[in-house]
């Protein structure tokens, strides 16, 4: 079946509405927040575009909720949950039957691409016992996968204006018919018809491929909505008539069914661009007040257009988030400028400075990884700043996309891709590294110092509850130092990072000149006052290594990246076959160690148990070590 698009406009408004008053009075109730309720708190979308369609999503995530929470996320954004005009093969934006969330035999499977319902609810219920939100994907604004045609007349539409018709009205067979015959009417007798939308983009009888706009009483494109295309309401498929009152009750009644089963704390809403911008406005008002919930909501609006963003923003008064489009497109452009990006302007036109509080900040997602249509990656060696940037500073709820943090192997002939094979590295350990510095040490007063073409950095000063202090610094260019006023005389910092091994020591001022090298980030964090450090010389002996292979130490101390083989310390073969190198340890200090050798490949550990060593408690030390 080729895909349709249709929708509908009927200037009749649904009757429910909510005055002006209560909707003032709902931030009263707690019940509009926009915002993470958690302290510090961070979301991952837990899928990518290119996700196995293999029905395990659900049951991983009730794997790895535990690990999640424990890193430091506090809520997880799932895919669209319902089955989609592709059956168990759809990512869920193709959108067939919202009740159906894999539990009918419909579009050709039971399961959709992720799992049962079961499987769903149960993924749920683990992520809450380990303290997650979980927010719901809500695609609204079209239906694909029609059960029938109907016959419809409607007048063609140019594309690039979608205002403007052409040639005469046409009778054509659309596909609008949504029976859900395999449900038999359970959690709900909705029926779609063409009256429900707006328009369509295939005639079935015509076999011809245009958009066209629906004639009939009240039809017409939705307004106000996006004025890309002059009015962007119409995106794909059969498109939605928000302006239908029994389309409004309709999705009402959807959004108590899906709350009461599923128990999710917030959601994302696809493509609100397309939407007519009172509609979301209405329906927010309406599952806050009758669920009694806060219900965290985040839209897609992607434009790189910061106007529009603010005036969605304004239009529905703070009901939702929006994500950060132009900083996402600042970062790739960045990581693309081969170290010629003016950094001073990194976060420039975007939401995470203009309106903050309502900022839902992203490095990647799944319409920017590579083979999708707005695919604009940001490349691999720019990610671990650009993740420090939205995890690591007071403004905006940042975002972790799931193939940066897990990473993804995919062949996609996408959007002109050709059968290509893509390989997104995991950054797993580095976000994890920073996710911990944001959970202990991202608090208090935020100094910027985003002064410079290449090097970059701010500090946080901490609060009672948080008093350490953190440096953050990164270039994109050549590496070099900063100034940076940290508030603290005469305190010692380290580079969690593993980047530098540098102790850092701030003057009677409270200020320190904080390192970086050249195309990286380090996070400088305070320590504790007691004790002094010394120098010791770490030898691993015979290692003999292939031409890919270099020689670590790894250890139980934050020096030595405390187990993190991403963080441990690359010793020099300047005595092969022998390593070594000189590492700065608190005095006095037990610690357990190995020898690592380490290729892109492959990871090859000391044998034998943990060697074991006390720094001196002044002066120099030396520890080794046999593979």
């Amino acid at each position: 079946m080729a895909t349709s698009n249709t929708k509908i406009i009927i200037k009749k408004r649904a009757n429910f509405r909510l005055t002006f008053a209560l909707v003032a009075g709902l931030s009263a109730l707690g019940l509009s927040s926009s915002a993470s309720s958690a302290e510090n708190g961070v979301m991952m979308q837990y899928f990518h575009w290119y996700t196995p369609a293999d029905g395990k999503l659900w049951t991983q995530v009730q794997q790895q909720s535990s690990a999640l929470a424990a890193a430091g996320f506090s809520a997880l954004w799932l895919p669209p949950a319902y089955k989609g005009a592709s059956g168990a093969l759809d990512v869920g934006y193709g959108v067939y039957d919202m009740y159906d969330l894999g539990e009918f035999n419909q579009q050709g499977a039971v399961r959709t691409k992720y799992g049962t319902k079961t499987q769903y609810i149960s993924a749920i219920n683990t992520a809450h016992t380990q303290g997650l939100q979980v927010y719901g994907d809500l695609v609204f604004n079209h239906r694909g996968g029609a059960d029938a045609t109907e016959s419809v007349t409607a007048v063609r539409v140019a594309r690039d204006n979608r205002d403007r018709e052409f040639g005469n009205d046409v009778q054509i067979d659309a596909w609008t018919q949504f029976n859900f015959s395999a449900r038999q009417n359970q959690h709900s007798n909705f029926k779609w018809r063409w009256y429900h939308f707006d328009g369509v983009d295939w005639a079935q009888n015509l076999k011809e491929n245009s958009i066209f706009k629906f004639r009939g009483n009240g039809k017409g494109w939705d307004w106000e909505v996006d004025t890309e295309n002059v009015n962007y309401d119409y995106l794909m498929f059969a498109d939605v008539d928000f302006s239908h009152p029994e389309v409004v009750q309709e999705l009402k009644d959807w959004g108590d069914w899906y709350l009461t089963q599923t128990q999710v704390d917030g959601f994302r809403l696809d493509a609100v661009k397309h939407i007519r911008y009172e509609f979301f406005n209405e329906w927010l008002d309406y599952m806050r007040v009758t669920s009694g919930k806060p219900l965290f909501t985040v839209g897609e609006f992607w434009s790189y257009d910061t106007s529009k963003l603010h005036n969605y923003l304004n239009k529905t008064a703070g009901r939702m988030s929006l994500f950060d489009a132009p900083l996402h497109l600042n970062f790739h452009q960045a990581s693309t400028a081969n170290g010629n990006y003016d950094m001073r302007r990194i976060w420039d036109n975007s939401l995470m400075k203009e309106q903050p509080n309502l900022a839902v900040t992203l490095v990647e997602n799944h319409d920017t990884q590579a083979c999708q249509a707005l695919a604009s990656p940001v490349n691999d060696w720019f990610k671990p700043l650009a993740y420090a940037f939205i995890l690591l500073r007071s403004q905006g709820y940042p975002n972790v996309f799931y193939a940066d943090y897990y990473g993804a192997n995919y062949t996609s002939s996408d959007n002109g891709c050709k059968n290509s094979v893509i390989n997104m590295v995991s950054h797993k350990a580095k976000i994890d590294a920073l996710l911990k510095a944001r959970k202990d040490y991202a608090y208090g007063v935020q100094l910027d110092y985003l002064d410079h073409w290449d090097i970059i950095g701010w500090t946080r000063l901490g609060d009672t509850s948080h008093p350490k202090a953190m440096a953050v610094i990164m270039s994109d260019g050549a590496g070099g130092s900063k100034w940076m006023n940290v508030g603290r005389k005469s305190k010692t910092f380290i580079d969690i990072t593993g980047n530098r091994s540098d102790i850092i020591l701030s003057n009677l001022d409270g200020w320190a000149e904080f390192p970086v090298n050249n195309g990286s980030y380090s996070v400088w964090i305070e320590q504790d006052s007691q004790g002094s450090t010394v120098d010791v010389t770490f030898n691993c002996n015979n290692g003999i290594t292939t031409p890919e292979q270099e020689v670590y130490v790894v250890g139980n101390d934050v020096s030595l990246g405390n187990w993190n083989t991403e963080l441990a310390k690359k010793l020099s073969p300047n005595t092969y076959p022998s390593w070594n190198a000189v590492i700065k340890l608190a005095a006095s200090t037990a610690i357990e160690w190995k020898c690592i050798k380490k290729s892109p490949a492959m990871l090859v550990w000391q044998s034998g148990t943990n060697n074991i060593y006390t720094s001196p408690s002044s002066g120099t030390g030396a520890t080794s070590a046999n593979f």
